[in-house]
């Protein structure tokens, strides 16, 4: 039986960008892992990039299409730093969240989530901690629970 020749760096990266979208950074690490060269992997990649099947902008704005919504501004910002991209090409992503308005999104997420006003204090924390996790500021959840009739909701903290 012969063996398969070993794919080029330029192939698996391919291969892997038919798959899903991703990042330079992301696709520089799982190359990397597959021991590829560090010198390759450059070429490899600015060869995508003149292909245009490589583009960090394109990436963030899919993520910040694909969160928006579910995720406060400050977590998506982070999800961007986390996966590599550019401060340029993460703010000109997070412009698209300029005309939203984060407490109505938080609201529209709490409704999906709880859909009902919280049973003591604990919930009350709970529900708190949950818009937090998703990226709203502290004063964005607060308000959040003030609009659906939760009195002195400060007090969940």
């Amino acid at each position: 039986m012969t063996e398969r020749p070993k794919p080029t760096a330029k192939a698996l990266a391919i291969g892997w960008l038919a798959r899903r979208d991703l990042s330079r950074a992301e696709l520089s690490q799982r190359l990397r892992r597959r021991g590829i060269e560090p010198t390759e992997i450059e070429r490899v990649l600015d060869d995508l990039v003149l292909l245009g099947y490589l583009s960090d902008a394109r990436y963030a704005i899919a993520v910040v299409a694909q969160r928006k919504g579910r995720y406060g501004k400050r977590a998506i910002a982070h999800a961007l730093s986390e996966r590599g991209i550019a401060p340029d090409d993460a703010a000109n992503a997070l412009s698209q969240l300029a005309g939203s308005d984060e407490s109505a999104d938080a609201l529209t997420l709490w409704q999906r989530r709880f859909g009902q006003a919280p049973r003591d204090e604990r919930d009350k924390a709970r529900q708190v901690r949950f818009l937090q996790a998703r990226g709203y500021p502290l004063s964005v959840a607060l308000s959040v629970l003030r609009k659906v009739g939760v009195r002195e909701a400060d007090d969940a903290l």
